[in-house]
């Protein structure tokens, strides 16, 4: 289920993201008591280093103070990297982990484990036990990298 305040924030604070070269991965907005935490995950090529994250916390916090997403009422800001426990749903999550050992459960089939050796716009490929294995990206149901 979609959330309208989530979209909001989303809308707000996507453009300021692009524009230092981060893509949006996601808007988490949680609530305890009265008190609102906003945790906003980003992504790049090559990464994200922490004065970055600096730049991208303070961008954000001005497009949320510009904007109407978060109202009047404080709230608790993170912005933070995209960690290996997120899961791998788009092809730029795929082609930030070549080389990468990922664990892909499919929708119909045994979950395989292997490293990624390349990826396009509908699949990856992966090497299992020696062998290269094309997987499209429809028939996975779950991806995480590996530790």
């Amino acid at each position: 289920m979609a959330d309208p305040q989530a979209d909001t924030v989303r809308d707000e604070v996507a453009g300021p993201l692009a524009a230092l070269g981060l893509d949006l991965e996601a808007v988490e907005l949680s609530r305890s008591g009265t008190r609102r935490f906003l945790r906003i995950a980003v992504d790049a090529d090559g990464g994200v280093p922490l004065d970055l994250i600096t730049d991208a916390t303070r961008v954000v916090s001005a497009a949320l103070d510009d904007g109407t997403a978060m109202g009047e009422q404080p709230y608790t800001l993170e912005v933070t990297s995209r960690g290996l426990d997120r899961p791998l749903t788009e092809p730029r999550h795929w082609r930030r982990n070549v080389g990468r050992l990922v664990a892909v459960t499919l929708h119909d089939g045994p979950a395989v484990t292997g490293r990624v050796v390349g990826s396009d716009d509908t699949g990856v490929e992966i090497t299992v036990k020696g062998q290269q294995r094309r997987i499209a990206y429809a028939d996975v149901a779950r991806a995480l990298v590996t530790p």
